[in-house]
């Protein structure tokens, strides 16, 4: 089975790198990244590829603004610190993000290609510009722009 995945790859380098110097709390917040990716290709059978571990990275990077959003409601500044610090390790793992300018140019390109003209198109621009964007921007801003653009 060949690795495909160059960011799975440079993740187990880290691990072993946090390994070596003793760094349990970076180990721990990317053993649970590996967690993740295993998960999947348990759960999947698949060996994902730098497409899908954006996907995996991008879904945890969501969990994690999520818990962090219910802990401060909680006032757990503790659990909110350590989220903090696990979104910054899977976050080193992420594209860089996309500017504005940059998301709406794509969204005019994808809005072109897929000859849309009214909200009822949404999906085939949205389908377009998803693998694009993953990662890289906010899919549900994304989505909101879109909409917008479109005349929901």
């Amino acid at each position: 089975m060949t690795d495909s995945s160059s960011i799975k790859t440079k993740i187990q380098e880290d691990m072993k790198s946090a390994m070596k110097a003793r760094d349990q709390h970076r180990l721990d917040a990317i053993r649970l990244i590996l967690a993740a990716v295993k998960q999947i290709e348990v759960d999947e059978r698949i060996n994902p590829d730098d497409a899908r571990m954006l996907v995996i990275l991008d879904k945890m990077l969501k969990q994690r603004r999520d818990s962090i959003s219910q802990y401060q409601a909680a006032n757990r500044k503790d659990l909110v610190d350590q989220e903090v610090f696990e979104m910054e390790i899977i976050q080193s793992y992420m594209p860089s993000p996309l500017s504005e300018a940059e998301i709406s140019q794509f969204i005019k390109e994808a809005i072109a290609k897929a000859g849309a003209t009214s909200a009822k198109d949404m999906g085939k621009v949205m389908a377009e510009l998803k693998p694009k964007l993953q990662g890289r921007a906010d899919i549900a801003a994304v989505s909101a722009k879109v909409k917008q653009l479109l005349g929901s």
